[in-house]
C-alpha cells in the first residue's frame, strides 16, 4: 500500500516546530556558553602543576568523556532530587549537564590551545612589564580562542544536535515536539523528514557562520 504524504500538518504545526527549535539553539548556546568557562578554569587547573588540582579535574574530563550524555541527563534531572538536590527543574537540569558535558571537551581544546600559544607572544609581554594577569587576559587568552575556534565550533555544532536528548525528559525541543505531533497524527513521513530538514538546515547556517568568522579571525602562525 503506498504511502500518501499530506504535508498540511506540518504547515499546522510550523510554529511549535519552530518555536521547539529556537529552544533547542537556546539551550546549546547557553550551554556553550557556560560549558566555556568551566572548560577553560579546568585547562588552566591541569596546567597548573599542582597534582592536588590536576588530578580531580582530570578525574572529571575521564568520567564525562567515558560516560554516555544520555546517562547523565537521566543522573541528573532523577538522580540529584534522591540526594534532596531539587533546586533545578527540568530545562535547568538539562543545561547543567550539557554544559558539564562540554566544558570536558573543551577543557582538553583549552588546555591544548594554551599549551600552542608562541612562546615569544609570552616573553615579549614580560617584557613591555605586564602583570601575570595582564598577560593571560590580554596575551594568552586572545590568542588561545583564535586558537581554538575551529574547535569551539565544532563542539557548538555538537551540542546544537545533542539537544535532541532532552526529549527523554520532556522538554519541548525539536525532536520531542515532533513526537508529539507524530503520536497526535500519525504522519510519521512527514514530521521526521520536516524536523531532520530542520535540523540539517540549522547546523548547516550554523557550520556556514562559524567558518566565517573563523576566517576573520585565524590564528596568526
Amino acid at each position: 500500500m503506498a504511502y500518501h504524504f499530506d504535508w498540511s500538518v506540518i504547515a499546522r504545526n510550523a510554529g511549535r516546530l519552530l518555536d521547539s527549535l529556537a529552544l533547542g539553539l537556546g539551550l546549546a548556546v547557553v550551554s556553550l556558553i557556560i560549558g566555556s568557562l568551566l572548560g577553560l578554569a579546568a585547562a588552566y587547573a591541569r596546567l597548573s602543576g599542582k597534582r592536588w588540582l590536576a588530578g580531580p579535574v582530570r578525574a572529571y574530563v575521564e568520567f564525562v568523556r567515558c560516560t554516555p550524555l544520555l546517562l547523565l541527563i537521566f543522573f541528573v534531572y532523577f538522580g540529584l532530587p534522591e540526594f534532596d538536590v531539587t533546586v533545578f527543574d527540568k530545562t535547568q537540569s538539562f543545561v547543567l549537564t550539557l554544559s558539564l558535558y562540554a566544558a570536558a571537551y573543551l577543557c582538553e581544546v583549552f588546555r591544548s590551545g594554551l599549551a600552542s600559544i608562541p612562546q615569544p607572544y609570552v616573553e615579549a609581554a614580560k617584557a613591555i612589564g605586564l602583570r601575570p594577569w595582564q598577560r593571560q587576559l590580554y596575551v594568552v587568552l586572545p590568542v588561545m580562542v583564535r586558537i581554538t575556534l575551529p574547535a569551539v565550533s565544532n563542539n557548538l555544532i555538537s551540542l546544537f544536535k545533542d539537544t535532541s536528548l532532552a526529549a527523554a525528559i520532556a522538554i519541548p525541543e525539536l525532536t520531542f515536539t515532533a513526537r508529539q505531533i507524530n503520536a497526535n497524527t500519525f504522519r510519521v513521513m512527514e514530521v521526521w523528514l520536516t524536523a531532520s530538514a530542520l535540523y540539517l538546515a540549522t547546523t548547516y547556517l550554523i557550520a556556514t557562520g562559524l567558518r566565517l568568522v573563523e576566517r576573520r579571525y585565524a590564528a596568526i602562525r
